[in-house]
């Protein structure tokens, strides 16, 4: 397995390098890719923070859980931080397997897992201001709470659940 977090561009060629061998009958790959419109709101560009240590050790785990998942499978997951503009990759996921139908799974895995799993945060910038992607303040929630008539806050304060 390849996993790695790069502030600097990750490379596309690299990972499918990494996951291509003889048993591969098929390659699959995820494009996370800046874009410019975010919840009807524009981006200018996003940026990506994360506790690299614990990203890091997480990121093997998905992958070495999606490798074990299915025999002959091997995959490669490479994440940027720092500050990119519209159009840049931001991850890419990689796998290959005997057919392509695991190739597929194990991609749709590696990348659900990581956006589940990965301690890494993102800031979208605009022309409105900075504000942090699935981010709920606790005050503000238990305001909203008061000022709702009793109505649930999110679950989850980070996700907004």
């Amino acid at each position: 397995m390849l996993v790695d977090l790069r502030s600097q561009a990750v490379s596309l060629d690299e990972a499918v390098a990494h996951v291509s061998h003889g048993g591969a009958g098929a390659v699959c790959v995820f494009l996370g890719v800046v874009r410019n419109v975010n919840d009807g709101r524009e981006v200018e560009r996003l940026e990506y923070q994360a506790y690299a240590s614990m990203a890091r050790a997480e990121l093997e785990r998905i992958a070495a859980e999606v490798e074990a998942g299915t025999p002959g499978v091997r995959v490669a997951a490479l994440h940027r931080t720092g500050s990119l503009v519209v159009g840049e990759v931001a991850v890419v996921c990689a796998a290959s397997a005997p057919h392509r139908a695991e190739a597929f799974a194990a991609t749709r895995q590696l990348i659900e897992g990581i956006k589940a799993r990965v301690p890494i945060w993102k800031r979208e910038h605009g022309p409105g201001g900075a504000s942090w992607v699935g981010w709920v303040d606790a005050r503000c929630a238990a305001h909203d709470h008061e000022s709702s008539g009793g109505a649930s806050a999110p679950s989850h304060p980070l996700r907004g659940e």
